[in-house]
């Protein structure tokens, strides 16, 4: 993994929730954190990729990792895979949580899990949840067999001795170091599903992260990298596909969508990802509109260009292919065209050292600041170039211009009457805006006032 990159803030010590499927480990992670961070569903698999988040007690932080449920001798592909992630957040782990179903009682899988977890010889504590009521707790003195030490009864869904477990977390747990978990710049990697969203953020980072597999909607919960790159602070999170809301017909789905909604909401850029065989389809220009209307920095990621030589009929007609694509892409998105395109291959690596340069580099355009007096002759100029068109005898007079803010850069132009503008002449403002100034990789706002 690049060792600059860590799935939790620095400077906290780390709890990894742990256990079979089905045991409440999200809802106790969600308890902890305070927020519905990851998606609870009485169901089994739900959760697959780590989780993080940060739990605050007694004046103390700490990390904490959701995982997915645990079968260790399971021959499913998924299933591994989620094993494999489980174990990967033992391993960096300070202390193990290890949850077990006080209901159910010991289940075979149970003493699975603890078998896994004895051999990592990393402290562990053991919770026993679903303690919703007394008579649940009369089942506790089975888990003693497990020779994990004392159970602790808890209930994820009511909060019930959950801050008992917390006090006893703290006590296991080494100090925090105090570094600062802030970030300079938050990039989302969206698009529909099975385009190779995760499969990107795991050639950004140098290690699987993110599961991969070729059923569509693998990824279900938002997962967060942070790491360091050009000496800044940067948070990456890889979300699930979003799809058409007509097409979200359960509950999970409708989860993963609300979750990368509002990791889009919380980015300062947004990284579009496309698949090069299927060129641009209806729910790409949909999620494009989505990331174009939040007012977001964004680039274009058109992936899997490894598999287009075969598609455009051999290596020598890849260029032309290339060039017919990006007509497409103008065509299609045309009310993206401020964002940079880079053709990548997830699979080879191939491009994706761009993606972060290109993406940082739309951040920081996105919070560009422009001089008043400059920004009014620019303005000046482009009006006495090409005039406003009139309207019943009126033509538009702009009076004076002012940037009002960044992220995205907003423009007050104060003018005579605002119903003369007419949307060709904006767009022809906001282009000469662009060519005067840049702002590659962020949309613009022209607010026009009486």
């Amino acid at each position: 993994m690049n060792e600059n990159a860590r799935s939790y803030p620095s400077g906290f010590p780390l709890v990894a929730i742990v256990g079979r499927p089905n045991v409440g480990k999200s809802q106790l992670f969600n308890r902890l954190v305070g927020k519905r961070t990851a998606i609870v569903q009485d169901l089994p698999g739900i959760t697959r990729d780590r989780i993080y988040g940060v739990c605050e007690w007694s004046g103390r932080k700490f990390a904490v990792c959701d995982t997915g449920g645990i079968d260790p001798d399971s021959t499913d592909v998924l299933r591994k895979q989620v094993f494999r992630q489980a174990q990967q957040a033992v391993e960096e782990a300070d202390l193990v949580l290890f949850v077990v179903d006080i209901r159910a009682g010991i289940h075979h899988l149970d003493e699975a899990v603890a078998d896994v977890l004895r051999r990592q010889r990393k402290p562990i504590l053991l919770a026993a949840n679903k303690a919703d009521t007394l008579s649940a707790e009369m089942g506790l003195g089975e888990f003693y067999s497990l020779g994990l030490g004392e159970p602790l009864p808890v209930s994820g869904m009511h909060g019930t001795s959950t801050g008992d477990l917390c006090d006893k977390i703290l006590q296991m747990l080494p100090e925090e170091s105090g570094e600062s978990d802030s970030t300079d710049v938050s990039i989302v990697i969206v698009g529909r599903p099975n385009v190779g969203k995760s499969s990107t953020l795991n050639r950004l980072i140098g290690e699987e992260r993110s599961i991969v597999h070729n059923e569509a909607g693998t990824t279900r919960d938002s997962v967060d990298i942070f790491m360091e790159a050009d000496g800044r602070k940067i948070r990456l999170v890889d979300t699930a596909g979003l799809r058409r809301k007509a097409k979200v017909d359960e509950d999970v789905e409708f989860y993963s969508s609300k979750r990368a909604a509002q990791s889009l909401e919380r980015a300062d850029v947004a990284v579009l990802v496309l698949d090069a065989c299927d060129g641009v389809v209806a729910q790409d220009k949909r999620v494009a509109g989505e990331i174009h209307e939040s007012g977001k920095a964004s680039i274009i990621v058109v992936n899997k260009w490894d598999l287009v030589a075969d598609l455009a009929g051999g290596a020598a007609r890849v260029q032309e292919w290339k060039n017919g694509f990006v007509k497409r892409l103008a065509k299609e998105l045309d009310f993206m065209s401020y964002a940079p395109v880079l053709f990548t291959s997830a699979l080879t690596g191939s491009g994706t050292e761009e993606i972060l340069k290109a993406a940082l580099d739309s951040a920081d355009e996105a919070r560009r600041r422009v001089a008043t007096p400059v920004l009014n002759q620019v303005i000046k100029e482009a009006v006495a170039l090409r005039p406003p068109p009139g309207y019943k005898g009126e033509h538009l007079k702009i009076k004076y211009v002012s940037q009002q803010g960044g992220a995205p850069p907003t423009f007050v132009l104060k003018c005579n009457d605002p119903r003369l503008v007419h949307f060709s002449y904006r767009r022809y403002l906001e282009n000469q805006v662009r060519e005067a100034f840049g702002f590659v990789g962020t949309p613009i706002v022209f607010r026009f006032v009486k």
